[in-house]
């Protein structure tokens, strides 16, 4: 099958090569390739990508064209371009340890080549295409040694065939929103936040759209079909957005990189195992780590509001954390007016006394937002930060959640980077919050532990909505915005805060499992995990926020998911529905280790909701077991080699 399968793609790359001009590169494994196409079939004029996959010996137009080109403000660099040459194909072959995300040790391999290009004024530009085994990035270059300039446009489009199905959120500067599925004469137009998802017509490929290693010297963008609506064109940020602060058009200075094009490619499970983000990413710049620790946090906020402004609030979550055996607990909003029974120096030590780390929130400050929740601007210049970590290191803080960023403009970029890089000379850990979408950030600062950007349990105190559009949209996230980067959803609550859950108790606790954060916000309030049975409570206190691998057992986006993740000998299984109608489910276990049998401590639903069916079972490679889901339910499950 596989001298078939090889054989087919390169009759269809000597056939596209007949036919126009181009240069192609293939992944290691064979299944991805990527072709330089040009439109008059030339060496010089517009040029475009397209992306092909096999699956089963049939070839599929994954992304038929992706144009390609950038304009300066002293020229363009979209059209009239000529190739000069194409580089020899280059290996990629590289291995690297996470500290926290969906696998642990990291292993990337790709074929790069590198096209070169002039404009008719002999100025250059290289476009850098890999070809990995799970996916396709592309970056363009200036490769000349000087000059100062403003990128003004960039034409990156992919054009996605109207039969292709599609999950997407419309564009807003928290990355807050719902996902809308879609295809055919349903596609709508407008500005798109990333992730965004596809699946081919034939259905047998499904690719993610993104962007990686964004830096200081660019922006983020977002997806555009506005002007078409089968191609999706990179847009800069709006001007208004962060209160009309900073240019939404980057300034670069030679030489210069764009950010990486990530486009991950393959089957669902393919998908959701991918860590493509953060592969092309920058590698760590951090020498020594044993003061970036994962783990979970108890969270005032989803149940009370104002908690962390009540002394007596704060300490109950610290009490909550040290009988749960989580290691953090975060003081949110307002613990600048701290009362009934102590300030903040009162809380602190009551923490540590507790054998519990706290966490901090700060409001990003500035005139880009007008929240004026505080404290404010604390961490808005390199001096407000270096006085604020001082401060926080000797009271024994861990880390801080900074808010309200409200743009994805260059100097938003530059806010974000300073923060995380000032954070490392005092050993805080950061999380970010009504912020950006992942970038790839947590390999090259992996004090990054995690970022919102996601419509999590918060929306149950923002109105009735969320109530009835959470089942659904649980199941999408493991498939879209969690497949980028850690997702601080702030799962698993029990109780009703402002507006109820639909979901099952079974649904709530999967989310520990299928939501991955390297710091797991459990939003509860202490007396949701009090009054649960054992199992549940034992199987939170122990359950891990960060893995050693990850697979997709099975699933579909908005109608459930099923997924195992492994730390050390250890795995945990994570299930969820999100249908009107209840389901059985088979679970096999073929990945487990051969001739090694597990404990396996089962959580599924009850007879109700709010019940639990518990059982305890042996299990092995070779077993396969029902698992019944109400609607709107789930389950969770850990298994534990047996001596």
């Amino acid at each position: 099958m596989k001298t078939t399968i090889t054989t087919a793609l390169v009759l269809l790359l000597h056939a596209l090569t007949a036919r126009a001009q181009q240069a192609m590169v293939q992944s290691p494994n064979h299944k991805i390739s990527v072709a330089l196409v040009n439109d008059e079939a030339a060496k010089a004029g517009s040029w475009y990508l397209k992306v092909m996959y096999l699956a089963n010996g049939k070839v599929t137009e994954a992304v038929p064209r992706i144009d390609i080109g950038l304009v300066r403000n002293d020229q363009d660099f979209s059209n009239n371009l000529v190739l000069v040459k194409t580089g020899k194909p280059l290996l990629i072959n590289e291995q690297y340890t996470a500290l926290h995300g969906k696998r642990l040790n990291r292993t990337n391999t790709a074929n790069e080549l590198t096209a070169y290009f002039e404009t008719p004024g002999k100025a250059k530009m290289n476009i850098i295409i890999r070809a990995w085994n799970d996916g396709v990035t592309f970056r363009y270059e200036f490769p000349e040694k000087q000059g100062s300039f403003i990128i003004k446009d960039e034409r990156t489009a992919y054009s996605i065939p109207q039969q292709t199905m599609r999950w997407m959120e419309k564009w807003n500067t928290a990355n807050e929103g719902l996902y809308t599925a879609m295809s055919d004469d349903k596609v709508q137009q407008q500005d798109w936040c990333y992730p965004a998802l596809f699946n081919t017509a034939d259905k047998a490929c499904w690719f993610l759209l993104h962007e990686a290693d964004v830096n200081r010297d660019y922006c983020g963008t977002k997806l555009s079909n506005t002007a078409n609506r089968n191609a999706y064109k990179l847009t800069f940020p709006n001007p208004k957005d962060g209160n009309g602060q900073g240019d939404s058009l980057p300034s670069i200075t030679l030489p210069w990189k764009s950010p990486w094009r990530v486009i991950m490619a393959g089957s669902l499970a393919d998908i959701v195992a991918s860590t493509l983000v953060e592969d092309v990413a920058a590698p760590s710049v951090i020498k020594n780590t044993d003061w970036i620790r994962p783990g979970a946090v108890s969270w005032n906020y989803w149940s009370s509001n104002h908690g962390t402004k009540d002394y007596k609030i704060v300490t109950a979550f610290a009490d909550l954390a040290a009988r749960m055996n989580w290691p953090y607990t975060l003081l949110d909003w307002e613990w600048d007016v701290m009362g009934n029974g102590g300030t903040l120096e009162d809380a602190a030590k009551y923490i540590l006394s507790k054998g519990v780390r706290p966490l901090i929130w700060y409001n990003s400050g500035g005139k880009h937002t007008g929240v004026p929740a505080t404290p404010r601007d604390r961490m808005l210049t390199h001096e407000n930060r270096v006085a604020e970590f001082t401060k926080l290191k000797k009271l024994g803080f861990a880390g801080v959640k900074v808010d309200f960023f409200e743009s994805e403009k260059q100097d938003m970029i530059k806010y974000y980077l300073d923060i995380l890089e000032d954070a490392v000379q005092f050993e805080m850990m950061v999380y970010f919050h009504g912020c950006m979408v992942p970038r790839g950030w947590a390999r090259t600062y992996p004090n990054l532990m995690t970022n919102e950007a996601v419509r999590g349990a918060e929306w149950y105190n923002n109105g009735p909505e969320f109530t009835g559009t959470a089942p659904e949209h649980n199941t999408i996230l493991p498939f879209t915005r969690n497949v980028v980067g850690a997702m601080d959803y702030t799962p698993v609550t029990f109780t009703n805060s402002q507006f109820p859950h639909l979901t099952s108790y079974g649904h709530e606790l999967a989310l520990s499992i299928l939501f991955e954060s390297a710091l797991q916000h459990m939003a509860d309030r202490p007396e949701g995990y009090d009054a649960l049975p054992d199992a549940a409570r034992t199987f939170l206190k122990t359950v891990p926020t960060a893995w050693d691998d990850t697979q997709l057992l099975d699933g579909f986006p908005g109608r459930e998911v099923i997924m195992a993740r492994r730390k050390g000998n250890d795995w945990y299984i994570g299930g969820i529905n999100a249908e009107i109608r209840p389901k059985t489910k088979k679970i096999a276990f073929g990945f487990l280790k051969p001739g090694v049998k597990y404990k396996m401590t089962l959580i599924a639903d009850g007879e109700h909701d709010k019940s639990f069916d518990i059982q305890k079972l042996v299990v092995d490679q070779s077993t396969n077991i029902e698992v019944k889901l109400l609607r709107r339910g789930g389950f969770a499950a850990s298994l534990v080699p047996l001596p």
